[in-house]
């Protein structure tokens, strides 16, 4: 599983934690074959799933209560939108752990984000 160089995981560290997720799905769309669909499902990919980690920083800069539950729910709504490209990619059989991996982890950041959502009423 590559990491971020030097990179020591906190137990609640959610920047890096998706930060982490963009840079795997950046190297998982790298290693994909060379299709069409590949190609402009891959572009959508890095787009939401870069967007996830954007908009929570965003969310930790917010000018208050109602801009941070904007910016969260657009973070659950990218790793929403991050699973449903990856589920359109067409790994070769040895990225299709890779592509598992990244599909339950985009599943674990829609908990995380609707945990914080359900907090923030």
């Amino acid at each position: 599983m590559p990491q971020i160089p030097n990179y020591k995981p906190k137990q609640y560290d959610l920047e890096g934690r998706t930060l982490n997720f963009s840079q795997r799905v950046i190297q998982y769309t790298e290693k994909l074959p060379t299709t069409l669909s590949n190609t402009e499902t891959s572009k959508q990919l890095i787009r939401s799933a870069g967007s996830v980690g954007a908009n929570y920083i965003e969310a930790n800069e917010s000018l208050g209560k109602k801009d941070f539950v904007m910016k969260i729910r657009t973070c659950k709504r990218e790793a929403k939108e991050s699973c449903y490209w990856l589920k359109l990619t067409k790994p070769n059989q040895e990225e299709d752990e890779e592509r598992g991996y990244l599909i339950q982890e985009t599943t674990e950041l829609m908990k995380i984000f609707g945990s914080i959502l359900e907090k923030s009423k």
